[in-house]
C-alpha cells in the first residue's frame, strides 16, 4: 500500500490548479528491473522458407511509474507517468525509451454528476516503431451511488509514426464506458469509442475504377466490447472488443475481433501467479492490407498473445519475479507468421 504523501508530478499539478483550502493526498512510486531473453529481437516475419529465426538476444529493461491523486472538497486531481527504457546486447537498432503520461482533473456537479477534462501522451523512441500518441477530451460523468458509473466524452487525438509519415492522422473522438458492480465481488463494463481520421496523402482508388482518385484519406475507427472482472481468492478478468477501421483508401479497411483474459492466483509460499492470455481474428474485405504495420502498444505486438509471471516479496517493499511471454501473428493470403518469446527475470520496488 502507498503512503499518503505528494510526489513531483502531484506538486506540479498543485501549481496548476491553484490554492485548494484542504487537501488529501495520496502517492506511490513503483520501479521494475529485468535481465530478458528475446527469441525474435529483430521483430521478423518469416514463412516457410525462412522458418529458422536469428533473431535470439539478450536485453536490460528498467521500467519506472509515479502516480497520485489529490481530492479536494468537491474536485479530483489524477495524474500518472512512466518511463521504460529497454536495452539489448546485440540487436541496439531496437533499443528503446517509451514515456507515457495521464493528467486528468474533475469537478463534482451535485451528488450524481461530475465534469473534467483528460489528457494522455506517449512517446516511443528507438527501434522500427518509433512514434508519438498525444490526446485530450472533456467528460461528463454520472454515478448515482457506487454500483453505477456512466462516462461520455469527445476531444482530439493526434499519432504521428516517424517511420512512414504516410500513417500519420488527426481528428476527433468520441466515447462512453458504463460500469455496473452487483457486488464487492461482480462487475460488468460497456465500452466504445468513435474516431474520424484524417491523413495528409491521398486515397487509393478501387482497382477498375475511372475516378482518379477519392481524395484525402478518410478512415472511421470504431470500438465497442464488453467486460467482465470477478474480485474473490481469484481474480479474474474477461474482455471482448470489436474494431472495425472504415476507409476510403482501398486496401486499408480492416475488422478485428478480439478476446482476452487475465487471472490472479495466490500460491504457496507468499507468490503470486499472475496470467494474461488473448486470441485475435482480422478480416481485410478488399482482400489486402497496405498500411504499415503499426503497434501501438508495446505488449499488443500480435493477435495471440499469452504470459505469466510468478512474483514472491523478499523484503516488504522488494518482490522477485520471473516472466514468459509468448507473441503470435499470422498474415492472411500471403503466409508470413511472427512468433516471439520473452523470458525475464528481475526484482520490482514499491514506495
Amino acid at each position: 500500500m502507498a503512503r499518503s504523501r505528494p510526489h513531483l508530478l502531484l506538486a506540479l499539478c498543485v501549481l496548476a490548479a491553484g490554492p485548494a483550502p484542504a487537501a488529501e493526498w495520496e502517492g506511490a512510486l513503483k520501479a521494475t528491473s529485468r535481465m530478458m531473453v528475446d527469441t525474435n529481437a529483430s521483430r521478423d516475419f518469416s514463412d516457410a522458407a525462412t522458418a529458422a529465426n536469428n533473431g535470439l538476444d539478450g536485453a536490460f529493461s528498467l521500467l519506472g511509474s509515479a502516480e497520485g491523486r489529490g481530492t479536494f472538497e468537491r474536485s479530483q486531481l489524477v495524474g500518472r507517468y512512466e518511463l521504460g527504457v529497454r536495452k539489448y546486447l546485440g540487436f541496439t537498432d531496437e533499443d528503446t525509451l517509451v514515456q507515457a503520461g495521464a493528467l486528468e482533473g474533475s469537478l463534482a456537479l451535485g451528488a450524481e454528476f461530475g465534469v473534467g477534462l483528460e489528457g494522455h501522451a506517449k512517446d516511443r523512441r528507438g527501434g522500427s516503431r518509433a512514434y508519438s500518441d498525444l490526446g485530450t477530451s472533456a467528460f461528463v460523468e454520472y454515478a448515482p451511488d457506487v454500483r453505477l458509473a456512466l462516462r461520455l466524452r469527445a476531444g482530439a487525438r493526434r499519432f504521428v509514426y516517424r517511420p512512414d509519415a504516410t500513417a500519420n492522422f488527426g481528428g476527433p473522438e468520441v466515447g462512453v464506458l458504463g460500469r455496473y458492480r452487483f457486488d464487492r465481488r461482480h462487475s460488468v463494463s460497456l465500452f466504445g469509442d468513435w474516431g474520424s481520421r484524417g491523413y495528409g496523402t491521398q486515397a487509393r482508388p478501387r482497382p477498375g475504377t475511372t475516378v482518379a482518385s477519392p481524395g484525402r484519406r478518410e478512415d472511421g475507427a470504431l470500438t465497442a466490447g464488453a467486460s467482465y472482472n470477478y474480485r474473490g481468492p481469484v481474480a479474474l478478468g474477461l474482455t471482448y472488443a470489436y474494431q472495425e477501421s472504415s476507409s476510403n483508401s482501398f486496401g486499408e479497411t480492416v475488422l478485428r475481433h478480439r478476446v482476452t483474459g487475465n487471472a490472479g492466483l495466490r500460491l504457496p509460499w507468499r507468490m503470486t501467479l499472475l496470467a494474461q492470455g488473448s486470441l485475435g481474428f482480422s478480416t481485410y474485405p478488399d482482400g489486402i492490407f497496405l498500411s504499415p504495420e503499426i503497434i501501438l502498444v508495446e505488449e499488443d505486438e500480435g493477435q495471440n498473445s499469452v504470459s505469466l509471471k510468478l512474483a514472491r516479496p523478499v523484503t516488504e517493499k522488494v518482490d522477485a519475479e520471473v516472466s514468459w511471454g509468448l507473441w503470435s501473428t499470422r498474415l492472411p493470403r500471403n503466409g508470413l507468421t511472427y512468433t516471439r518469446q520473452v523470458f525475464g527475470m528481475g526484482f520490482t520496488w514499491r514506495d
